[in-house]
């Protein structure tokens, strides 16, 4: 089940080990009553929103809700991940976005990001309008 509550943040953060500070939104998978993946939308940019995801178990139904909401309600050209870890790096990918750089400390000392960005033209997983 999606879920756009405070636990989604909570979840993400705790698993990156860094708090987010509104303004942001979220969408959360929820399985039997608690949170397993999460994406913090934060930054906005017109053409551009940051996203930071954590957990797993992505689905059809979570990756769709993250198009929707990033290409069609906020009308952004593309959205850009950052993240510390090579698993979150390749869904990235796998999503349709490019590895475009590291961000070094980006999480604290020592903790450097993979920034990719995913091009609205290029997500797997818009669906047919």
């Amino acid at each position: 089940m999606l879920v756009t509550d405070d636990r989604v943040a909570a979840f993400v953060s705790e698993k990156i080990g860094s708090a987010f500070i509104p303004p942001f939104t979220c969408i959360g998978l929820e399985r039997d009553g608690e949170i397993v993946a999460g994406v913090i939308f934060h930054v906005f940019e017109g053409a551009n929103v940051h996203a930071t995801i954590a957990g797993h178990g992505w689905n059809r139904t979570i990756l769709r809700a993250v198009g929707d909401y990033v290409f069609d309600i906020l009308k952004c050209e593309r959205f850009t991940l950052t993240t510390e870890t090579p698993e979150v790096a390749r869904l990235g990918e796998r999503l349709g976005g490019k590895i475009e750089g590291l961000m070094r400390n980006q999480f604290g000392k020592g903790r450097d990001a993979f920034l990719i960005g995913v091009l609205k033209d290029e997500y797997r997983y818009r669906q047919e309008r």
